[in-house]
């Protein structure tokens, strides 16, 4: 993982949205996933609101497809995946954020995987219980 470390006033977003793409071609990637900051009501503020234009703008300059994922309780989810591991309270800091993007990217595969579980049964005309 890198991280790109680039101000987000500079030209308005636009050189950090140009170093996000410039690593998002690096590294191949066929589409996008953003955590979306979405308050425990389920309401969308101002930082949602930020995220979804930096994704957008991210979408734009690579040409690729956009998915939101919710981000809530990533980084508490990290916080206990790491509990009892014996790490300091700067390397867990450390390892959160890595943590908290693979808890939204597999939320998102698991979210897909269901929906396609779905469509597969609605042609099948069956339907998914509990789920």
């Amino acid at each position: 993982m890198k991280v790109v470390e680039v101000s987000v006033g500079l030209e308005g977003g636009r050189v950090l949205v140009r170093e996000l793409a410039r690593e998002v071609r690096a590294l191949g990637a066929g589409a996008l996933v953003v955590g979306l900051p979405i308050n425990m009501d389920d309401s969308e503020g101002p930082r949602a609101k930020k995220v979804r234009g930096l994704g957008d703008a991210l979408g734009k300059e690579t040409g690729l497809g956009v998915f939101y994922q919710d981000e809530r309780l990533t980084s508490a989810d990290a916080d206990w995946q790491m509990a009892r591991t014996g790490m300091t309270r700067g390397e867990k800091k450390q390892r959160r954020d890595a943590l908290a993007a693979a808890t939204i990217l597999r939320d998102f595969l698991a979210e897909l995987a269901r929906k396609a579980s779905n469509e597969r049964n609605e042609e099948r005309g069956t339907e998914e219980v509990g789920g």
